[in-house]
């Protein structure tokens, strides 16, 4: 028997944004504990605005996007995921895309994470980061079952906006126990951060486990089994399934993989099938279902 999402016992709260580094490289743990616990917890995501309206611009936009390439750079080479060969520019803002991966969650959820996943692609693949309306759009044209004249009306909504307004609210009262983080090893370890009007926000990514019995946060970059650790804490009945896929499989569900997701999400026997499509990027290959590469933004926009 299936249990309703709304009636399943525990929660997990995704604290993202579509344009952050370190949330992209969390994507291989990400998508295998959502596999794990598919079913089990209900699963939320809340879009924080890494890049908000008030920040301040840029004095000089094109040192800015050096600085900030390499930044990006340093992340990857501890997450190992993808990054753009040439990036174009910083992000103007996280709105747009955040209010169209919202949106996208009206389609159902594995439509909503295509149109993420397409986001975060955006920048970290293209180098084009989907930072107004249009583009935003633009990057998920073509995922499978998603209607855009429908995602367009509704990321344009008020009751969207809300929603999203009502996330990046959330985030900025992050619990005390991501206030200061101690005896963690990890590149990220994920402490709150301090926003320009001396509040604090939710490092990206985070993840808040609720349940009956109380919660647990779990920040920034960490390993998978302490994921696992923090949600059969506080639901011990949950046991995680297996996620490993075979390659074809693997590549047929998520439509687009990256190295550190094939070690990930497949089972390890010889995982490149022959008809996937292989997408250089600055750190490593993004392989494509040969349906996605019909539409996907790295093979379809203009040189």
């Amino acid at each position: 028997m299936t249990i309703p999402a709304g009636q399943l016992p525990v929660e997990v709260v995704e604290f993202t944004d579509p344009l952050c580094p370190w949330a992209w490289g969390s994507e291989p743990v990400f998508r295998r504990l959502r596999a794990a616990f598919a079913g089990q917890v209900r699963w939320r995501r809340a879009y924080c605005i890494l890049f908000d309206h008030d920040d301040d611009p840029a004095p000089d936009p094109a040192a800015e996007t050096a600085w900030y390439a390499r930044y990006v750079e340093d992340i990857t080479a501890h997450t190992h995921a993808p990054r753009a060969v040439r990036l174009s520019r910083v992000a103007a803002s996280s709105w747009p895309a955040s209010l169209v991966a919202k949106a996208a969650e009206a389609q159902g959820a594995e439509v909503a994470d295509r149109a993420l996943r397409r986001l975060r692609e955006s920048v970290f693949v293209l180098g084009e980061p989907a930072d107004t309306a249009e583009s935003a759009i633009s990057a998920v044209s073509g995922v499978p079952g998603l209607d855009v004249d429908r995602l367009a009306a509704d990321a344009a909504s008020d009751e969207v906006l809300e929603r999203v307004r009502a996330d990046h609210a959330e985030a900025r009262r992050p619990v005390d126990e991501v206030l200061s983080v101690h005896g963690c090893e990890s590149p990220h370890p994920g402490a709150a951060k301090e926003t320009p009007d001396g509040q604090h926000r939710y490092a990206l990514p985070t993840l808040l486990v609720r349940g009956a019995t109380g919660r647990r946060a779990v920040p920034g970059w960490r390993p998978y089994e302490e994921y696992v650790s923090a949600v059969v804490g506080l639901g011990q009945e949950l046991v995680p399934a297996r996620t490993e896929l075979p390659a074809k499989e693997a590549l047929a569900r998520y439509r687009t993989l990256t190295e550190p997701e094939r070690a990930s999400l497949t089972d390890g026997r010889p995982w490149v099938p022959g008809d996937a499509v292989r997408v250089e990027t600055g750190n490593g290959p993004l392989w494509l279902h040969p349906d996605e590469a019909a539409v996907h933004p790295a093979l379809t926009r203009s040189p």
